[in-house]
């Protein structure tokens, strides 16, 4: 089942977006130098390895620029590839595929590096009961290919923008006047606007956490840039009666233990901002 974000319409929308950006008035190299009615094929070659991710994309993004365009998936999102892997391969009418490869391969690498960190950073944590979260520290305009990344290496999607759930980080407590003013006054605003939804506020240290709890009404505590020795404690004085999130500068160095304070879930931003595409390519071939 795929997230509520992820819909037809919505990948439809990016994918004409960026189509636009990229052709403008026309792809002139293809147009110049191909014969309209010239036939070929190509295949999209793996030149790293890792978690594969963006081929259902792909499809959608062949299918938008040419509907006749053929596409033959070899590996699904999802494998693991090695270098030399092909991940599927298109046959149809040249200018067509030559139009599509770009924004194909950038989908494509991107989301790949993205599966791939995800995979490699859910590994150090298993065994714990702990979940890994993407957070909204995406690229502008592609933050839907890049949760469904995360969700194609095994992570867990956070909130997908503002408006899904709240989270009172350290700017919203220190405008409002501290934790209770700010979980309090969120409270009203969802009562007076008839909202359900779920509310996570993020605390600095233990008196803050005891200030969360102390006035209630809330689903996740996060833990922010704290100590593991704190974050235990923390998770100890919460004692199960709200969802824990571990958050802040947490790396595949300190990912582990972390996980190990007994964390429901941990939040790493560098899951989006901070990879290394995937090398991949599109190639002509002769049958």
């Amino acid at each position: 089942m795929k997230p509520t974000y992820l819909t037809q319409q919505s990948i439809a929308e990016f994918i004409s977006r960026a189509l636009a950006e990229d052709i403008g008035d026309g792809d002139h190299s293809s147009l110049a130098s191909i014969p309209a009615d010239a036939q070929n094929q190509a295949r999209l070659l793996v030149k790293g390895e890792g978690i594969l991710a963006g081929v259902e994309l792909a499809g959608y993004i062949f299918n938008a620029v040419d509907p006749e365009l053929q596409v033959e998936v070899l590996l699904q999102d999802g494998a693991q590839v090695k270098y030399g892997d092909v991940a599927l391969t298109v046959r149809g009418k040249a200018q067509s595929i030559l139009t599509a490869e770009r924004l194909v391969l950038n989908c494509m690498q991107r989301m790949s590096g993205i599966a791939t960190y995800t995979h490699h950073l859910n590994s150090l944590i298993a065994g714990t009961n702990a979940k890994l979260l993407d957070t909204r520290k995406t690229t502008p305009n592609f933050r839907i290919m890049e949760k469904w990344a995360v969700l194609i290496g095994g992570g867990v999607n956070h909130r997908f923008g503002l408006f899904d759930m709240i989270i009172l980080k350290d700017n919203h407590v220190d405008y409002a006047g501290g934790i209770r003013q700010a979980i309090e006054a969120t409270q009203r605003y969802l009562k007076e606007k008839n909202k359900d939804l779920r509310i996570e506020v993020e605390t600095r240290n233990l008196q803050e956490v005891q200030e969360a709890l102390a006035t209630g009404g809330i689903h996740r505590i996060m833990l922010d840039n704290m100590t593991p020795e704190m974050m235990r404690e923390a998770v100890a004085l919460i004692g199960g009666r709200y969802e824990t999130e571990a958050s802040g500068g947490i790396n595949e160095q300190t990912i582990a233990e972390v996980a190990k304070c007994g964390v429901d879930y941990i939040s790493v931003g560098a899951l989006t901002h901070s990879i290394k595409s995937m090398d991949l390519s599109l190639k002509a071939y002769k049958v």
